[in-house]
């Protein structure tokens, strides 16, 4: 394929990145890398009553954060912006004169109101939406006088009988009948350019080579290319991938959890797991591999290999991704990342001994799905956060069980300090003195230790809390009445 691809992203800000955008920003970026083509990032923010600033300052950290990074785009320049759409109104008027000189858009002076009613009168006959052509044909005179009484018309595109035929580099040949599709409006009554002419007019511009979006869009790919074809233009080529779905099989919202990248960052999901998940929706590798970095990624991803069928959204995969990267995470990196969430949790991590704190991520991370979960843990090693949960209280005020405790205080307080390299050893004198073993010994032992009845690995959790705090939290055990 020719190294003259050009592919682009452009999200409306109106809101928070969905995960389903994002997967969509990733199929259009691995697409440029893996053709040395060039990555694109628009903002379409036609939408003024809609679109915000923060929006777009929040989709880019999104994308960043991903690792999804573009060479043209708001914040990075190029050859073809601007790359805001309300900055390029001007790019617009001329073709929409150009269309309307030459008789392939008209004006329309239809009300609101009007068209509302239209469109509940043609469901109600089983008929598809469109517009009946009242406009069409309306006189200079007729155009004249309704503009003379203040009406503003938007313009519309003149849509004949026909058929619009393209290939899908996904599912194959699309065949649209242009009867069911009626003339479309291509600027609003205020001037603005709506989402289809001002999507083909920049498109153009930026010689978009491939457009790769979701199959929402299906619909509005045979008025775009006859937009193009009016424009006298070669349409780009199109790839329509299918939506991810939630377990009830209906389109992912809000009420199956977190949908917005942000949201996952927040819970603690690495970015890498959430690019890794995204695109095993949709696509296999041939290896059939499902661990797989980005570079990795970019060697064997394409367009073809996309599946026709809907994905649907598995929290428990993106979490047990999420949970092997977790634990392959280098203890610099991982420590850096759960240490907001210790302050979070009201830990004064700048007080704490910071070999302390990186040995304390080092042990939990097997323990952790999430980057947010350390905060479960944190009372096992900070006195101030430490409490037993009710269920351990149930069982260490069992008198067998409080007779058990009593016998491995008197046999820790003969210990030396406990350490990494004699813990085992030690452990092993504790099951002689009390004849127990497995979890009837270290069962009750964690529950006095940690307050818990499930958390890291014992043997590598008892060094960090010391003979004296062990000894401390045994008698706070023996003390619950």
């Amino acid at each position: 394929m020719s190294a003259n691809v050009r592919v682009r992203f452009a999200p409306a800000p109106t809101g928070l990145l969905h995960i389903g955008n994002a997967r969509t920003a990733l199929f259009n970026y691995l697409f440029a890398r893996k053709e040395k083509g060039t990555f694109i990032l628009r903002i379409e923010d036609t939408d003024a009553e809609r679109s915000t600033d923060a929006s777009i300052e929040a989709i880019l950290q999104d994308l960043r954060w991903l690792g999804i990074i573009w060479e043209e785009g708001p914040d990075a320049g190029g050859q073809s912006g601007p790359y805001r759409q309300s900055q390029r109104l001007s790019h617009y008027h001329g073709d929409a004169e150009k269309l309307l000189g030459e008789g392939k858009v008209y004006k329309c002076f239809c009300s609101p109101e009007r068209l509302e009613t239209l469109r509940k009168e043609q469901l109600s006959r089983g008929m598809m939406p469109k517009y009946d052509g009242r406009c069409r044909n309306l006189s200079e005179g007729e155009i004249s006088k309704m503009e003379s009484e203040g009406l503003r018309p938007v313009l519309r595109f003149r849509v004949d009988k026909g058929t619009v035929v393209f290939e899908d580099l996904i599912h194959g040949k699309m065949n649209f009948d242009s009867n069911g599709i009626g003339d479309f409006i291509i600027v609003r009554s205020d001037g603005m350019a709506a989402y289809n002419f001002a999507c083909v007019i920049d498109d153009h511009s930026m010689q978009i080579s491939h457009v790769i979006r979701g199959e929402d869009h299906l619909s509005n790919t045979p008025r775009q290319i006859l937009l193009y074809r009016a424009l006298g233009w070669q349409p780009p080529v199109f790839a329509h991938h299918p939506l991810i779905l939630g377990p009830d099989r209906s389109p992912l919202s809000k009420r199956h959890g977190a949908t917005a990248v942000s949201q996952y960052r927040e819970e603690g999901f690495l970015p890498e797991s959430l690019l890794n998940y995204l695109i095993l929706l949709g696509w296999t590798p041939s290896s059939g591999e499902e661990i797989l970095p980005l570079e990795k990624i970019v060697e064997t991803f394409s367009l073809s290999g996309l599946s026709r069928n809907a994905p649907t959204h598995s929290r428990k995969k993106l979490e047990w991704l999420n949970s092997h990267y977790i634990r392959k995470a280098d203890k610099g990196r991982l420590t850096r990342l759960l240490l907001p969430y210790f302050e979070k949790a009201g830990i004064p991590v700048n007080q704490q001994d910071q070999t302390y704190l990186i040995q304390i991520c080092g042990l939990l991370k097997d323990n952790l799905f999430l980057l947010s979960q350390v905060e479960e843990y944190l009372s096992i090693f900070f006195d101030e956060k430490f409490s037993f949960e009710e269920e351990v209280k149930a069982i260490l005020i069992l008198p067998e069980n409080r007779n058990l405790l009593q016998t491995i205080l008197n046999a820790i307080e003969g210990w030396s300090e406990i350490e990494d390299d004699n813990t085992s050893s030690l452990l092993r004198q504790l099951e002689e003195k009390t004849g127990r073993k497995g979890k009837s010994l270290y069962g009750l032992l964690r529950a006095g230790m940690t307050g818990k009845m499930k958390g890291p690995e014992l043997v590598k959790t008892l060094p960090l809390l010391g003979k004296e705090r062990m000894m401390k939290r045994l008698k706070m055990a023996l003390e619950i009445a």
